[in-house]
């Protein structure tokens, strides 16, 4: 069955926009029923897919072969929680370019607040020694997507730091401007907290002030979802404007990802400037499942192995498939689910890159908690992860892949 997929696959590639398009499968899904319920409804889920195959040269070096399926980078989508994950890239590139001494990732970092919509943070009761730092921050973030520890990086880069910083990288479909989960019109979130770094005596090291962009990042397009949306307890009978909401394609998730992944597959303009100590960091916290965690310490039964790692069933409580490790973060909101993802079996030397959404709201209202997520939407994420594995497991590579670097001490 694997071998006939995965012939099935290769002959319907073919070459469109500088990336090999997956036309609609009419073969060969049988295993598959909600993917090809899905491939077959595309402009009903809104579908895009975006998979890279990894094949290695003499020396190590990857080379990616990209095929997508539906790709529409101008096609807007709300990209959730997945903008959490340049936001805490940028915030150890950030870090080092401060080049100060006594300023790293576990620097006590002291958020104040001069606005009234401005909250301060002075304490973490989920890290050893319940103070903030940039990388309990990272850890929340890529453990359990917290949205508070994103909003502290988001208020300490500002969004002309990571657009600016984003487009320089050739990122360029993306927009980055607002807190997750909090309560900010606008031009609130164009204000960005005043920020301290301290030693454990109290002594300033380094201090960043109270900040407001004069730049309007916001999606030229202004894009509208569903047909209704509840705000509060009154049903607005007309779609959501997401005109000052984050933008955020899946080539850009799945650019973002590569660089991090395989910074030497990028030119130098196009990597993110980290030493190897920060990127090995990014890297494992991606990997990382909340039972491996001490600090914060995650209830199994609300943070079960595969939360958030879509492509391994994360509906699935009992899933362990200990083998397999996703670099990866996930989004979840108005109907939404993404996941973009580096996917990796140790055991058997697989590799691959894939990153898709769907929308799953056949009733068009936001706000309502009546999504397909469990009818639809993580069973077409678990069915699409295995299609694409058991393609990898049949494909035969020239040159083994060596996974000892992604291998981590959890």
């Amino acid at each position: 069955m694997r071998t006939f997929l995965s012939i099935i696959l290769l002959i319907l590639l073919l070459s469109a926009c500088q990336k090999k398009e997956i036309v609609p499968f009419e073969d060969g899904l049988d295993d598959f029923p909600v993917l090809q319920k899905v491939l077959s409804n595309k402009e009903k889920y809104q579908v895009q897919i975006l998979y890279s195959q990894i094949d290695r040269n003499e020396h190590g070096i990857p080379l990616m072969t990209d095929y997508s399926f539906n790709l529409d980078d101008s096609k807007y989508f709300y990209p959730a929680s997945t903008v959490k994950l340049p936001v805490a890239i940028l915030s150890l590139e950030w870090l080092e370019e401060q080049n100060i001494a006594g300023l790293d990732e576990n620097t006590i970092m002291l958020t104040d607040s001069i606005h009234p919509s401005q909250v301060p943070a002075n304490v973490d009761n989920s890290a050893l020694d319940s103070l903030p730092s940039i990388a309990q921050y990272i850890k929340k973030i890529l453990l359990v997507s917290d949205n508070d520890a994103y909003n502290r990086l988001y208020e300490l880069l500002g969004q002309d730091y990571i657009n600016q910083k984003l487009a320089s990288k050739d990122l360029n479909h993306t927009i980055i401007n607002h807190r997750l989960s909090f309560n900010a019109s606008a031009e609130e979130n164009r204000m960005f907290n005043p920020i301290r770094f301290v030693d454990k005596s109290g002594n300033l090291i380094h201090e960043v002030p109270a900040r407001k962009t004069q730049v309007v990042y916001s999606n030229a397009e202004k894009p509208v979802i569903g047909s209704a949306y509840y705000s509060g307890d009154s049903l607005i009978e007309q779609g959501m404007d997401f005109t000052f909401k984050n933008k955020f394609a899946i080539s850009d998730l799945h650019g973002v990802i590569q660089r991090i992944t395989f910074p030497m597959a990028f030119p130098n303009a196009q990597r993110f400037n980290l030493n190897d100590a920060h990127r090995n960091l990014i890297l494992k916290y991606m990997s990382m499942m909340p039972g491996e965690s001490d600090f914060p310490s995650y209830p199994q039964n609300e943070y079960w192995d595969t939360y958030s790692k879509f492509y391994l069933d994360g509906n699935d409580k009992s899933s362990t498939r200990k083998t397999l490790r996703l670099f990866n973060k996930t989004g979840q909101a108005y109907g939404h689910l993404i996941d973009g993802s580096y996917y990796v079996d140790f055991e058997n030397g697989v590799e691959f890159f894939v990153t898709a959404v769907i929308y799953v709201n056949s009733d068009e209202t936001l706000n309502d908690d009546v999504y397909e997520y469990d009818e639809i939407g993580f069973p077409f994420f678990a069915e699409l992860g295995d299609y694409l594995y058991s393609i990898e497991l049949d494909r035969e590579k020239m040159i083994p892949a060596n996974l000892k670097d992604f291998k981590f001490s959890y």
